[in-house]
C-alpha cells in the first residue's frame, strides 16, 4: 500500500535514505517482530521498532512493573507499577505511532505455547533473563526457522549475536546448556548498570531492522561483547559448532522441552 502524505513526513528521515527510501519504508510497515521480554532488553527495541514503523510488534512477558525495573526499564513508569508489562508497554509504544499494532500475550513463554507464538513473525528478539528461556527461544526459532538477536546484560558488560536459523551458529553453538546452580550470579545480586540496557536493546532492533530491510551486515557467526566502562565493543568470531545438539551434524534435540531454570541469565529484563 502506497505511503499516505502523513506517512512520508512521519517517517522523513528514514525515506531519504538511500538504503531505506519509500519501499524500505514500506517494507518495514507490513513486517513482523516478536519481543520476548517487555523488560531491559525490549524497553528500548520496542520504543524504536514503533517509531520506525514495523506494522505489527508482540510482547511477550507474564511479568507486572515492579519498582525495582524503572532504573534501566525506560518503556515502564512509575504510574505504571503493579501494571502488566505488555499492556504498559503497549500504551508507550502506540503513544509514539498510533498506527503500530501490537500484539500482548501475558504469558511466560514455554514449550508448550512458543511455538504456536512466534509463526507469522519475521524476527524474533530474545529480552528474557533466564538460560532456559533462552535455549527455548533459539530452539524454536530453529525449527520455525525464523531468525532472532540474542543478547544479555549484567553489571557493565552486554552481549549480542544474531542467528539465522540452519545457516548460522545458533545460541547453542556457543553454550549447549545452562550452567550449575551458582556458577552465574543472579541479576539482582550482581547489579547493572540502567542505561547498558538501552545501548544493547538498541543493537538488537538495529538487527531487526537490517535484517527486515535487507542492508548492511548482521552480527552472524560472532559474538560482539561492550564494555561500558571502557567504551570498547569487540567481535569475537564463530563457527557453526559440528556437535552442535540443535544443528550439528548428529542433532539429539529434535522437539521443544522447558529446562529447569536454575540462575539468572546475562540479561536483565526482570531483575
Amino acid at each position: 500500500m502506497p505511503l499516505s502524505e502523513q506517512q512520508i513526513e512521519r517517517y522523513s528521515r528514514h525515506i531519504i535514505l538511500e538504503q531505506v527510501g519509500g519501499a524500505g519504508q514500506e517494507k518495514l510497515l507490513s513486517s513482523k517482530v516478536l519481543i520476548v521480554g517487555a523488560g531491559g532488553l525490549g524497553a528500548p527495541a520496542g520504543l524504536y521498532l514503533a517509531a520506525a514503523g514495523v506494522g505489527t510488534i508482540g510482547l511477550v512477558d507474564a511479568d507486572s512493573v515492579d519498582l525495582t525495573n524503572l532504573q534501566r526499564q525506560i518503556i515502564h513508569h512509575t504510574s505504571d507499577l503493579g501494571v502488566e508489562k505488555v499492556a504498559s508497554a503497549r500504551n508507550k509504544m502506540q503513544a509514539i505511532n498510533p498506527e503500530v499494532t501490537v500484539e500482548t500475550y501475558h504469558i511466560k513463554a514455554t514449550a508448550d505455547n512458543i511455538r504456536k507464538i512466534i509463526p507469522g513473525y519475521d524476527f524474533v528478539i530474545d529480552g528474557t533473563d533466564n538460560f532456559p528461556a533462552k535455549f527455548l527461544i533459539n530452539d524454536a526459532c530453529f525449527f520455525e526457522r525464523i531468525p532472532f538477536s540474542h543478547a544479555g546484560i549484567l553489571r557493565f558488560e552486554g552481549q549480542l549475536i544474531t542467528v539465522l536459523p540452519r545457516e548460522t551458529a545458533c545460541y547453542r553453538c556457543i553454550f549447549h546448556s545452562a550452567p550449575p546452580a551458582g556458577a552465574v550470579p543472579t541479576c539482582s545480586q550482581a547489579g547493572v548498570l540502567g542505561v547498558l540496557a538501552g545501548v544493547i536493546g538498541s543493537l538488537q532492533a538495529t538487527e531487526a531492522m537490517k535484517y527486515l530491510l535487507d542492508i548492511g551486515d548482521l552480527v552472524t557467526n560472532a559474538l560482539l561483547t561492550y564494555n561500558a566502562l571502557t567504551l570498547e565493543f569487540r567481535k569475537v568470531r564463530l563457527n557453526r559448532n559440528p556437535d552442535c545438539p540443535l544443528c550439528g551434524e548428529n542433532p539429539q534435540i529434535t522437539e521443544l522441552t522447558d529446562e529447569e531454570q536454575t540462575i539468572c541469565d546475562l540479561n536483565d529484563s526482570k531483575h
